[in-house]
Formats: structure tokens, C-alpha cells, sequence
């Protein structure tokens, strides 16, 4: 189901040339990047998947906060990986998406940290665009240092958002 937009709070638009090895940019300048593709490794460049993992880790976090903060927490401290991996389907696109979110928080339990992540995936707008589309996997850890050691393949067997 498409949900409009009752009232636009933000706008920006970017323009891509040259697809995967080409580059990208903002109207407003703040954005302009040369891209090549993911397996290419150019100095000075980045790719589509990288850029949508940095969104997404960055909308996480503040859905995170702003779901903490209406149970008197302070979520500011949090850490949130987002692994975005490009891979093959058996659909007649033949290329998909797949996305983990790993987040710890000092001082919270995984288990006591997963159920606020549950529910800022309710809230995030990068994580209501792509579900029901992509395979998102929303993990809580214990540890910060846990956090850079879970972040290798996101391929999940099924969207495991509740």
C-alpha cells in the first residue's frame, strides 16, 4: 500500500551520470561523488549500495533515538551498522537488495534492545520504503565491539521484522 505524504518537511534531489562509473551529485553541492562498481576498488570513489547503507544507518539511529527518548532513554550513544548486500534473484530484475541492521547501546542488553528496534523500524522512513520488498534483518548486540563483527553477509532467509 503507497501511504502519500500528508506535508513535505525536506526535499533534495541528485543527479547521476554514467551510471555505475559515473558520479552523482546534489543540487546544493554538499553531495558529489565519482562512482565505480562495488567490485572495482578506485581510489576516491564510492557506490550506490554504500551510499544507501550510510543512509540508512543515519535514519536508524535517529528513529532509535526518537523511540528511546518516549521511554525516558537516552539512545544518543547508539551504534548502528547497516550492511547492504547486491546480489542475484530469480525474478526477471535478476538483482535485488538485502539490508542488516546491526545496533548496540551501552548499558542495554540485546534482549532488552531488541524490542525498541522493532519499533524503530516502525517509524524509520528508509525501513518503511523497503519493506515488503527487501530482506531486512534488524540484530541487537550486547557489546560495541560486537557490532563491527556482525556486519559480513545480510543474505537472510526471510524479513524478519515482527
Amino acid at each position: 500500500m503507497t501511504v502519500p505524504l500528508t506535508r513535505s518537511l525536506y526535499r533534495t534531489t541528485a543527479h547521476a551520470a554514467g551510471g555505475r562509473t559515473g558520479s552523482v551529485r546534489t543540487d546544493d553541492g554538499r553531495l558529489d561523488v565519482r562512482l565505480a562498481p562495488p567490485r572495482k576498488k578506485v581510489p576516491g570513489t564510492t557506490n550506490p549500495e554504500q551510499l544507501f547503507a550510510a543512509g540508512f544507518a543515519a535514519c536508524f539511529t535517529s528513529a532509535l533515538a526518537e523511540v528511546a527518548a518516549e521511554f525516558g532513554a537516552d539512545a544518543s550513544a547508539a551504534r548502528v551498522a547497516c550492511a547492504v548486500e547486491l546480489g542475484t534473484t530469480d525474478t526477471p530484475a535478476g538483482y535485488g537488495l538485502a539490508v542488516s541492521l546491526t545496533v548496540s547501546l551501552p548499558g542495554w542488553r540485546a534482549a532488552d534492545l531488541q524490542p525498541l528496534l522493532h519499533r524503530a523500524d516502525a517509524v524509520c522512513p528508509y525501513a518503511q520504503a523497503v519493506r515488503g520488498n527487501i530482506p531486512l534483518t534488524l540484530l541487537a548486540v550486547d557489546d560495541q565491539d560486537d557490532l563491527d563483527d556482525r556486519t559480513g553477509p545480510t543474505t537472510p532467509a526471510a524479513d524478519d521484522r515482527a
